[in-house]
This record gives C-alpha cells, sequence and structure tokens, in this order.
C-alpha cells in the first residue's frame, strides 16, 4: 500500500510521543492530539478526527481491561486479607529467604522466571505480587526494584525466548522459512544474554535505594493504596482483627495458589487435565482470588460481608483505573498502527484499512544495507518498532519475513536474524518499555507509575538487546 498523509501523521506522532517520553514529561496529551489529527487526515472530516479520539481509547480500554480487572482483583483480595491481618502472617514464612533487599531482588527474578517460562507472565505477574513483593519491601528492597525484577525476568526474559510454549519462535520460524528448532534455540540463547545483561545492569542501578529490613517500609508501601483511593481507606487500616481465620487464609491463599501452579504443572506437561490456553491461566488465579475475597470477607464480618465484599471491589477499580487509567488513550493512538484494531477504531473494513505501522516498515526495509551488522541491527530496530503496538507477537510474521528476504543476501543465517528481531519485539512490545502493554499489571501491584518503570528499566534492556546482538551476529 502506498505511504498516505495519514501515514506521515502517525510517524511524526510516534516519534513526538517518544521524545516527549524521553524528556520525561506526560504523554496523554500528546497521544489525545495525534490520534485526533491521524483520524481527521485519514478520514478528510474534522469531526470524524474528533470520534477518532473516542473511540480510540474505547478499544484501547477493552483490550487493556483483563489486565485492570486481575489488577482489581488482586488489590481487592488484599484489602480483605489486611482487615483479617493475614496479609502480614502470610508473608513470614518468606522472610526465612528474602532477609534483605538483594537476596529479594533475585529471588524474585527466579521465581517470575520459572513461571513465566512454563506459563507465560501473565499468570505470574498477580502470584509474585500478592506473595513476594510485600515481602520484598520490608526487606528493604524498594517497590520500583521489585517491578523492574519481575518485568525484565518475565515480560523479557522468559517471554521473549518463549522456550516452552514456543508460539513467539513459531511465528516467526514460519514467516522466515526456517526450522522452528533453529530459531527456537537461538532466540533462548540470546534471549539470556539480554536478560542477565539487562537485570544486572538493572540491579547495579537499583542497589544504592535499597534499604535495611524494616516493617516501617511495609507499612509505608501498603499506605500508597490508601492514598490513591481517598481517605475513607484510612479507617479501615486500623480495623484489622486477628482471630483463628487470619491463620487458616494465611495457609489457605498461597496453598490455593500453589495448587493452581500444580494444576497448571499438570495441564502442561500430562493428559490428565486439559490445558490451559491463552488467558486461562490469569482467568483461574482470578476467578479463585474473587471466591477467596468472598470467603475472607465473611470470617471477618459474616454480618456486613455482602457490603464489604462490594467495597473491596469498588477500592480495586479506584486503584486500578486511577494508577493505569493514563495508559488508555496512549494505547489508543498506537493501536491505529495495527491493521485489526485500526478496522475497529476507524470503523473501516480490514481489507481497506491501512496497518499504519506496518507500512512504514515495509516502505523502509529497502534502506537496509546489505551487511550483516547493520542488517542484525535493522531487523532489531524493525522489530522494536513493530513492539510499540503494545503486543510483541503482531511484528513476528514481519521481522520472520524481513529476516527469510535478507538472511542470503547478507550471508546471515536466516534463522539468527529471526531470533534477533524476535528479541526486539517482545523486549519492547512483550512488554518491558511499552507502558500501554501487560507491564500496567507489573507497575499497578508494585504501586509504582508505569512510566517510572519503563525509564527504569530503557538502558539496561537497550543495552542488553546491543549485546546480544552482537554476540548473536558473531557467535552464529
Amino acid at each position: 500500500m502506498d505511504l498516505t498523509a495519514a501515514h506521515w501523521m502517525y510517524l511524526a506522532g510516534t516519534v513526538i510521543i517518544i521524545l516527549t517520553m524521553l524528556f520525561r514529561q506526560n504523554v496523554v496529551v500528546p497521544a489525545i492530539l495525534v490520534t485526533f489529527l491521524v483520524g481527521w487526515i485519514f478520514s478528510g472530516s474534522f469531526t470524524f478526527g474528533l470520534q477518532t479520539i473516542f473511540n480510540a481509547s474505547l478499544i484501547a480500554a477493552g483490550e487493556l481491561f483483563n489486565i485492570f480487572l486481575i489488577i482489581t482483583i488482586m488489590t481487592a483480595l488484599l484489602h480483605s486479607l489486611k482487615s483479617l491481618g493475614t496479609d502480614e502472617m502470610m508473608i513470614t514464612p518468606f522472610q526465612r529467604v528474602m532477609k534483605n533487599g538483594h537476596i529479594s531482588f533475585w529471588v524474585i527474578v527466579f521465581v517470575t522466571y520459572s513461571i513465566s517460562l512454563f506459563f507465560w507472565p501473565t499468570p505470574a505477574v498477580p502470584l509474585v505480587g500478592a506473595l513476594l513483593i510485600p515481602v520484598a519491601v520490608r526487606a528493604g528492597l524498594p517497590p520500583i526494584g521489585a517491578a523492574v525484577a519481575i518485568s525484565l525476568a518475565g515480560q523479557g526474559m522468559a517471554l521473549s525466548s518463549d522456550y516452552i510454549i514456543q508460539i513467539a519462535p513459531s511465528l516467526t520460524a514460519t514467516a522466515a522459512g526456517v526450522d522452528l528448532a533453529s530459531v527456537a534455540d537461538k532466540a533462548f540463547i540470546l534471549s539470556l544474554i539480554t536478560g542477565l545483561t539487562a537485570i544486572v545492569l538493572a540491579y547495579l542501578a537499583l542497589r544504592k535505594l535499597i534499604a535495611r529490613p524494616s516493617n516501617d517500609l511495609l507499612i509505608k508501601w501498603n499506605s500508597i493504596a490508601s492514598t490513591a483511593e481517598g481517605a475513607g481507606d484510612d479507617s479501615e487500616a486500623t480495623q484489622v482483627t486477628r482471630s483463628k481465620y487470619s491463620t487458616i487464609f494465611a495457609i489457605l491463599v498461597p496453598g490455593t495458589f500453589l495448587t493452581i501452579i500444580i494444576y497448571m504443572i499438570l495441564a502442561k506437561f500430562s493428559d490428565v487435565l486439559p490445558s490451559l490456553e491463552g488467558g486461562a491461566g490469569a482467568a483461574l488465579i482470578g476467578g479463585a482470588s474473587v471466591i477467596l475475597l468472598i470467603g475472607a470477607t465473611f470470617f471477618k464480618q459474616a454480618r456486613t460481608s455482602l457490603t464489604n465484599v462490594s467495597d473491596h471491589l469498588v477500592k480495586g477499580f479506584v486503584f486500578a483505573f486511577k494508577a493505569m487509567g493514563p495508559v488508555i488513550p496512549i494505547a489508543g493512538f498506537f493501536f491505529i498502527g495495527s491493521g485489526e484494531l485500526a478496522a475497529r477504531i476507524l470503523g473501516t473494513p480490514a481489507e481497506e484499512t491501512p496497518s499504519f505501522l506496518f507500512d512504514l516498515i515495509l516502505a523502509g526495509q529497502s534502506y537496509i544495507p546489505e551487511n550483516a551488522f547493520i542488517a542484525g541491527f535493522g531487523i532489531l530496530l524493525v522489530g522494536m518498532i513493530t513492539g510499540l503496538d503494545g503486543s510483541g507477537f503482531s511484528g513476528l510474521p514481519l521481522v520472520g519475513a524481513l529476516s527469510g528476504a535478507l538472511g542470503d543476501s547478507v550471508g546471515v543465517d536466516p534463522a539468527t536474524l529471526a531470533a534477533i528481531g524476535q528479541m526486539g519485539a517482545i523486549w519492547v512490545g512483550g512488554g518491558t518499555l511499552i507502558a500501554w502493554s501487560s507491564l500496567v499489571a507489573v507497575a499497578g501491584f508494585a504501586k509504582v507509575p508505569v512510566m517510572e518503570l519503563v525509564r527504569r528499566s530503557f538502558m539496561p534492556v537497550i543495552a542488553g538487546l546491543i549485546v546480544a546482538t552482537v554476540l548473536g551476529l558473531w557467535i552464529f
């Protein structure tokens, strides 16, 4: 498809948003304005441009609502457990291992990576967020440190290789016309190089922020939700009543999550249970958490439990939308770059709707010189740009096809180029650097600003991708 004025406006909008992020300014207003301009230029109608602002945010909200919902449910559950005093009792066993912030950082990395490698980061984030982040904060690890550890280990290192489930390498290899095993093996090695480089650099940058273990740190972190939700929470904070049910739920909650993990393992590696596809793992955790929420609230005070469950959920929604709501208009703009979502936003048939982001990339591929290193970094850059839509997976067929076309002409194994492109797409869009991806869930559970999480991750991830690309071209 020929590039139109709307394509160039989309490109200009992307540059404006990236520059705004680099200058550490809020990007909501620029995202809204460029969404309006793209819609206006595409349709030639001023009123349609105004409608595009609304439609883009509406579609984005629908696509991201599953993330908002899991944040809401887990926040509501933590409120109910806090009223029983169960939250403090639950983290006591972990304190024996996570004795300080330094150990806590690496424990979170290991646990998140292990779960995410088998089940993707979606179910890993609420599990780690509910059980380990409070322990890590009490041990002295700053909340932003816990969030960085989870995102780099899960959304980055584990998801970029997707070595167990192999959806990502399958998409890339199929488009490149190469063997799946070759891409999967190379992507696994490159993901470890990228991940270890990024995680070590992030740890070195954060270690000065690690404090001595103190329960005051946990109290201060817990108060963040109260501040976000209004002063009405303060009264509830004093109504902590410990009883025999506190101990029961301190065992029942982690026991339930452990049972879910065992269930997912059996479903993955045996025929005893049906496999969990897509977001089924997160849905299972969410559903179980709602039942635990109802149970904990009932045993706290049965007479008012119906009202209290509703109140906890309302507080969860308020926290989720207050903390993560600004992501919606930003995502709306970048979703216009994806053909399928753009068709829903612009109200045109999918086959007639331009895919602004991918059209721009295809138009620029001919300018990549026939040099191994330049081609490698060119594919990496293409992958990173495709990740701007917040998916990470949508650009894999494109980087795979480009790798297959460029590989022989530049003297590089197409599987190597495909693996490099896969790193760029998923590390950016999967996401560790995109605030309008599942990264909002990580920030939500850690109670940190999502843009701050992006800024903390930016340089370590970029350095990791550069090191992995250089070593990948050299080794393979």
